[in-house]
């Protein structure tokens, strides 16, 4: 895992590489590589640090350059092997024996068609010396991020945002449809970038940019195509475990010991005992919170699970305490995730990577995909509930239960009532069409909750961001609900929030996640199993845990479902309460004339109340306030002390 960034047809690269490196010095601690060519100043300036994996010798670092082609690569093939020997015989010398080099030479052999071989996850950048052609090409379903912004006839990109804020400088400004977009679902979509004229090159993509500066975009693996319109046999449970056996050993490849994150739920524990099956010395990190954080939220014991996966598997587990000085992380987690990205995990995932990079550790295998891939999410079966409530005669919906709901509180003083909760956010979309009705399912506003927070001036992005939605959830099987569900969080939710925050925060730590079930041959088989097989009566991802039996004891594949969360009721109650009166209702975004302060003192007011859980609402506000404060703020203070001198 690494970091990479460079200027294409830049007469400034030189002076603004090295920079650029600096702003991701967390993405390799390593090494760090410059390249540049061109015959005037620098055509191509290539950069790249190193958390070094595969192949742990300098001979590796990059941008690694051979016979005229030069290379900046983040991520890890797993298969480079099996590429390396057919490269080969096709006459092929290796001077390493890194994926790096591997990455190079198919694409000398292959050309774009290498990137439907590859599996794993990639971002990279090559160069041709001879032709002065360069492309960037991403993975499959987005794991790996890599962001771009042209210049006249030139280009610049980056494995993070912050590293182009040199290349924005002062004309750096806020995309309002991203803005809008990180309110409505706490994250910003992979085709919207919050800040103006940056892109991320889309997953299963790659761009092509000719000497003279001409750019053509390419798609070398679509979604849609793969995963709706081609028409599998449907896999069974014993080819399933198949592939996910040869999944997670693809993903134990490493020249650094491999740990594994374990919630004690099914997907990180499935995880981890096929890992163990590999290696029996695998370590192993949980995450634990407060006793009385724990009983605000109602949360699931899942710290229990754990010990229990780990005794009987004499499995070294490390528990990690989740109890920071909220107040003073979340700045730093805004800082580190670049986006409004409103989902408090992200300070789980780091501070896991923080406690196992200090013991030495540079790998980590996550569970996270599962529940996309196989309709694990309780939306998806609130989804199927709905369509069910919505036969049931209007006027006992409308003059009996949703009254009685209605009225009932979601907190006592010391205590969260969970059951509650989740009734009064099922009405909030349950009488709903089908599409409309699984975007309310886990987004935070409806039309009329946008035009009362928002400027009047930002209603129109409400209606793009809507219409997007609908396009996406269209594009999925038109004979399967389950399905559509499950094929919109792909598309959006698994690389625009997930994938986005697990990339930021672990490598905030220099820690490489691997993904085992965000392979897209495991998505492939995903896809060819019917939703009714996924979701049977009221149990979840019901054939992964039909798979799961083999390996693991009932109790964790059926116990409820646990979330990889935090505490986040409780530090909106507790913990945060002062810095929400003191920066939301009078903010920047408020005083700037973005958001409104009445609505957003309403939503704090329904929380405090018990009235309705606003916590997601208010945290996301809370991110997007900060963020706005650390993008402007400060050029903003500089402006008025010059003024003042």
């Amino acid at each position: 895992m690494c970091g990479i960034a460079g200027l294409f047809n830049l007469p400034s690269a030189e002076g603004l590489l090295p920079t650029m490196l600096r702003s991701i010095t967390h993405r390799g601690p390593d090494a760090e590589g410059q390249y540049y060519h061109g015959a005037s100043g620098a055509r191509i300036a290539l950069g790249h640090r190193r958390l070094s994996i595969i192949d742990l010798s300098a001979a590796a670092n990059q941008p690694f350059v051979k016979a005229g082609l030069a290379l900046a690569y983040n991520g890890e093939i797993y298969n480079f092997q099996d590429l390396r020997r057919e490269l080969i015989r096709m006459g092929v010398n290796f001077r390493t024996n890194s994926d790096t080099e591997v990455v190079l030479e198919a694409w000398r052999a292959w050309g774009p068609d290498s990137l439907r071989r590859l599996r794993g996850m990639f971002a990279f950048s090559i160069y041709d010396e001879h032709t002065g052609r360069m492309v960037l090409a991403r993975d499959h379903l987005g794991i790996k991020p890599l962001f771009m912004v042209r210049r006249q006839n030139g280009v610049a990109f980056a494995s993070e945002l912050k590293a182009l804020r040199p290349i924005l400088g002062p004309d750096a400004a806020i995309d309002h449809t991203a803005m809008v977009a990180s309110l409505m679902y706490y994250w910003v979509p992979d085709s919207h970038c919050v800040l103006k004229g940056v892109k991320k090159l889309p997953p299963g993509h790659w761009v092509e940019f000719s000497a003279a500066g001409k750019m053509q975009m390419h798609c070398y693996w679509d979604a849609r195509a793969e995963l709706v319109e081609q028409r599998r046999q449907p896999v069974g449970v014993s080819e399933l475990r198949n592939i996910l056996e040869q999944s997670v050993a693809n993903h134990m490849i490493a020249d650094v010991p491999v740990a594994t994150f374990l919630s004690g739920g099914l997907d990180s524990s499935l995880i981890t005992v096929l890992a163990a099956r590999l290696n029996a010395n695998i370590d192993c990190y949980t995450i634990a919170f407060r006793a009385e954080d724990q009983r605000f939220e109602a949360m699931p014991d899942d710290l229990f699970y754990a010990r229990k996966i780990a005794k009987a598997h004499d499995l070294r587990l490390h528990e990690i305490e989740i109890a920071p000085d909220v107040a003073d992380m979340l700045p730093r987690m805004v800082a580190m995730l670049d986006e409004p990205i409103g989902d408090a995990a992200a300070i789980n995932t780091y501070l896991i990577c923080e406690a196992a990079r200090k013991t030495g550790i540079k790998v980590m295998l996550s569970g996270m995909g599962a529940d996309e891939l196989f309709g694990g999410y309780r939306k998806y079966y609130a989804g199927l509930l709905a369509k069910k409530y919505q036969r049931v005669p209007g006027f006992i919906r409308r003059g009996l239960i949703e009254p009685v709901i209605g009225g009932l509180p979601v907190a006592g003083g010391n205590r969260g009532y969970k059951t509650v909760r989740w009734a009064k956010r099922f009405l909030d979309f349950a009488s709903l069409p089908e599409e409309a009705a699984y975007r309310r399912s886990y987004t935070h506003y409806d039309r009329d909750g946008f035009h009362s927070l928002l400027s009047p001036e930002l209603w129109s992005t409400v209606e793009q961001l809507f219409s997007e939605h609908a396009a996406i959830y269209n594009e999925g099987p038109s004979d399967d609900h389950v399905n559509r569900m499950c094929y919109t969080d792909t598309r959006l939710f698994l690389n625009g929030l997930n994938l986005a925050y697990t990339d930021r925060s672990s490598m905030a730590a220099s820690i490489e996640v691997r993904v085992p079930f965000v392979d897209w041959q495991v998505a492939e088989a995903a896809f060819s199993i019917p939703g009714d097989q996924k979701i049977v009566g009221r149990e979840s991802k019901a054939i992964l845990k039909k798979a799961a039996e083999a390996w693991l004891p009932k109790e964790i594949i059926y116990r409820p479902k646990g979330l990889f969360s935090a505490p986040l009721r409780a530090w909106i109650r507790r913990d945060l309460s002062e810095m929400i009166n003191d920066i939301l209702p009078n903010g920047s975004l408020v005083q700037d004339g973005l958001l409104r302060g009445d609505k957003i003192r309403d939503l704090i007011d329904e929380d405090r109340r018990g009235a309705a859980d606003r916590s997601k609402e208010i945290w996301q506000l809370l991110t997007l306030e900060t963020w706005y404060r650390q993008q402007w703020q400060p050029a903003a203070e500089q402006e008025r002390g010059d003024a003042a001198e």
